[in-house]
């Protein structure tokens, strides 16, 4: 009888320990599973300046960074360098992966249009920050986690056949939206998708002067 009851427990525990290991397996597999189906890569935003630390959250994207992919892709954009007819459309294809489709749509009809007036032909175009008007916190509107509102200062410098046309100073302002592609084509994350507000303005010279 003695025997019989210590076989029945002996049964009983290894019953457990099966239930046990049988869990102990289901967890290893899910947690391989989360593993092999998490993200290689993560993307963290840097901001240009540290001297005060920072604290980073993963895919936060800092003020400063958003000015600063929107004024680097907005020249870019905006650099004609020997003939607006070709490098127009050049630099739109080139820079494809950091513009939202309707953006690209919207250049690609300004290039069309701009191209049948024959405004483009011969066309050299530059544009520059506008000194004293570089970044500060309220040229930044954080729209939501996902959009913003970047507002550039650029003076635009544009020759025809060597003949200076245009030099103005107007103010961008660009909407920015996190734009999560193949990092390999688009390391930030961003793009610009067209412009906000009351779309581009000529600053006056009070503007000009005060920089806001």
């Amino acid at each position: 009888m003695r025997y019989r009851d210590e076989n029945s427990t002996l049964q009983s525990h290894i019953h457990s320990l099966r239930i046990v290991i049988g869990f102990q397996l289901l967890l290893i597999v899910g947690l391989w599973y989360g593993w092999h189906q998490s993200r290689n890569d993560i993307r963290f935003h840097i901001p240009p300046d540290l001297r005060s630390g920072a604290v980073l959250k993963l895919d936060e994207v800092p003020p400063p960074n958003v000015y600063a992919f929107a004024h680097y892709i907005f020249q870019q954009l905006n650099h004609w360098e020997e003939n607006g007819e070709t490098d127009y459309g050049k630099q739109v294809f080139r820079m494809a992966a950091y513009l939202t489709p309707e953006f690209r749509q919207f250049l690609t009809h300004d290039l069309e249009l701009r191209g049948k007036r024959g405004e483009l032909s011969g066309r050299v175009r530059g544009i520059q920050l506008i000194p004293g008007h570089g970044y500060e916190e309220r040229r930044v509107d954080v729209l939501d986690r996902n959009t913003w509102l970047v507002w550039l200062d650029f003076r635009i410098e544009e020759t025809v056949r060597g003949m200076d046309v245009k030099s103005l100073d107007i103010r961008y302002p660009i909407r920015v939206v996190r734009y999560d592609v193949d990092p390999e084509v688009n390391p930030w994350g961003l793009a610009l998708d067209g412009f906000g507000g009351d779309g581009p303005q000529r600053l006056s010279n009070e503007e000009k002067a005060g920089g806001s």
